[in-house]
């Protein structure tokens, strides 16, 4: 999967999107719906589900590209934070009962607490994962290798400087810098602050 794209690269395409170009919504889709698609899927678990975030974050990007602000980071975070929102949403709605219960008098309140404290209890999980899916897209090509070869290919960390050419000092820093990104998922948020407009999305 590509890396985060060039601020410039980021910039021409908002200008793009601006003017109405409908050649750059399909270059930006190319790049970056994998992403979103996957994203969307690991939070929801529902391939339906998956393909209607990603058609609304697609579509919020082409209605709202002012929405875009660069000096907050990349484009493909831009796109991420908002397809972390939009699954988060559609978490929470697919358990309206648990926030519209209990509202008059004390019966069923314990039942309510417990239901939504397990349901952002999810909501914490599922963006702990995304985030980590996340992270290993974006990490540079030779710390995601690394990983892949250990945890994926379960290769220990000699067979993973074989594979990889490099000496088994270097394999042991990639696994160990990798693995430090890795931690930063479940106690970072996978977004900021939310992006400008963004609750004319529903």
């Amino acid at each position: 999967m590509a890396k985060d794209a060039p601020p410039r690269w980021d910039r021409k395409m908002q200008q793009r999107l601006a003017r109405g170009e409908a050649a750059a919504l399909g270059e930006l889709y190319d790049r970056f719906a994998p992403l979103v698609h996957s994203q969307a899927h690991r939070m929801l678990n529902d391939e339906s589900a998956a393909e209607l975030v990603t058609r609304e974050v697609f579509g919020y990007v082409w209605e709202n590209p002012d929405a875009y602000d660069p000096k907050q980071g990349s484009m493909r975070s831009w796109v991420a934070r908002l397809t972390h929102r939009q699954s988060v949403r559609r978490l929470r709605a697919a358990e309206p009962s648990v926030f519209a219960r209990g509202e008059d008098g004390a019966h069923g309140r314990g039942e309510d607490t417990a239901a939504r404290q397990e349901l952002e209890e999810r909501v914490q999980r599922a963006t702990a994962a995304a985030r980590a899916d996340y992270i290993v897209a974006s990490m540079p090509a030779p710390l995601r290798s690394a990983l892949e070869l250990a945890y994926i290919q379960r290769r220990d960390y000699r067979q993973t400087a074989a594979d990889l050419g490099v000496t088994a000092d270097e394999a042991r820093r990639r696994l160990r810098l990798g693995l430090q990104l890795l931690a930063t998922a479940g106690t970072r948020p996978l977004d900021g602050s939310e992006p400008p407009g963004y609750g004319r999305m529903l």
